[in-house]
C-alpha cells in the first residue's frame, strides 16, 4: 500500500496531482449544478397575492349574505382558507367567519 502511494504521489514535490481516473470515482453533478438562490421578492409577491385573494373571499362572503348564501358562502370560505395559506390571515379569517355565518343564517331562515 505504501509503495503504491509513493508511486502515485511524489512526496518531494508539493504540486503533485493525483490520478483522477483511478483515485476519484465520485459523481460531480452536485458540484457543477448552479446553487439555489432565494430572494425576498417571492415572499412579497406571495403576500400581495394573498391580500388579493383575501379581498375576493371577503367580497364573496359579504355578497353571500344577500344572494345564494350556500354557494357564495362556501366559495368565500374556500377562498378564505387559500388567502390564509398565502399570508393574508386576517382577511381570510373574516371571510371564513362571515361565510359560515351566512350559511348558518340561511338554514335558520329556510327551515324555521
Amino acid at each position: 500500500m505504501d509503495n503504491e502511494r509513493e508511486r502515485l504521489y511524489d512526496n518531494a514535490r508539493i504540486d503533485t496531482v493525483p490520478n483522477v481516473e483511478r483515485d476519484f470515482m465520485e459523481e460531480t453533478a452536485g458540484e457543477i449544478a448552479e446553487p439555489v438562490r432565494f430572494s425576498d421578492d417571492k415572499e412579497i409577491d406571495r403576500e400581495e397575492n394573498g391580500r388579493g385573494v383575501g379581498w375576493l373571499a371577503l367580497a364573496l362572503s359579504i355578497v353571500s349574505l344577500f344572494l345564494m348564501p350556500v354557494i357564495m358562502g362556501a366559495a368565500g370560505i374556500i377562498f378564505g382558507f387559500i388567502a390564509r395559506r398565502r399570508g393574508a390571515e386576517t382577511l381570510g379569517s373574516w371571510a371564513i367567519g362571515i361565510g359560515a355565518v351566512s350559511i348558518i343564517l340561511s338554514f335558520f331562515v329556510r327551515f324555521w
